[in-house]
């Protein structure tokens, strides 16, 4: 049981990386049949946008994230501690998470996927999923849209991306800053849903990045709580290329 969660709870990453993985993924409706116009919740991405940094996210090259998680499962009330890091230059990325069960590690060197994982099988894209999507917004292909009926109350919208993965986003009223978000996708036949809910922001160069929150991943018959915590954060640091090979 610890195996799928291990694979599930990292998805959705707070890196912020424009990357540009060629994936093929069931398409929502709304990325196939689009209205025309969404004018309120285009003006709202922006906000949303300039509240997290504006020109200096969408210039950023390279993210370095690490730090500490600890998850629980609906099934056991036994917290399990882990670390990890992600590390983002441009298109490529590299996950790592270090915990006693199942260690994972995850690569892309911008032309393919590698994971330390048995069968070939690697985690969806996750810079198609939360909050790394905000770097994307302004372009054509990225898609915003209002949210779904059931969550009309809130303030935000929904960004879906050009293979069809969507993230609703939801907006605090006096900074404009992401407080939280909604995304659901299928992975090894298994149809999973996640939320966020965005603790702590820190700025580092400019560039707001969440810095705690609390994640729920709720599948067919277990839901997996995951508490993150970022340690270090560095915002256009220099990464060397090899660092993008699985062997490193």
């Amino acid at each position: 049981m610890f195996r799928l969660a291990a694979l599930v709870f990292f998805i959705g990453s707070i890196a912020l990386a424009i990357s540009g993985q060629k994936i093929q993924t069931q398409k929502t409706e709304l990325a196939v049949q689009m209205p025309k116009n969404f004018e309120a919740e285009i003006a709202l991405a922006k906000l949303a946008l300039e509240a997290h940094g504006g020109a200096k996210l969408k210039a950023m090259k390279t993210l370095v994230i690490s730090g500490s998680v600890n998850v629980t499962m609906s099934a056991s009330a036994q917290t399990i501690p882990a670390t990890f890091i992600t590390i983002f230059s441009n298109e490529k990325y590299r996950i790592e998470i270090k915990n006693p069960f199942q260690p994972l590690k995850q690569v892309y060197d911008g032309t393919q996927t590698l994971s330390s994982m048995q069968g070939g099988f690697t985690l969806p894209p996750i810079n198609r999923l939360g909050f790394p999507l905000l770097p994307r917004i302004g372009e054509p292909s990225f898609i915003i849209t209002s949210l779904p009926l059931e969550t009309k109350k809130k303030r935000g919208f929904r960004m879906t991306s050009p293979e069809g993965y969507f993230t609703d986003f939801y907006l605090d009223e006096k900074t404009n800053q992401i407080k939280g978000y909604d995304s659901s996708y299928e992975m090894n036949g298994r149809n999973i849903t996640t939320s966020v809910e965005i603790d702590k922001m820190r700025v580092v160069d400019g560039v707001t990045v969440p810095e705690k929150y609390v994640q729920r991943f709720d599948m067919e018959k277990l839901s997996v709580y995951a508490e993150f915590k970022a340690k270090e954060i560095l915002v256009n640091s220099a990464v060397a290329d090899d660092v993008f090979s699985l062997g490193n």
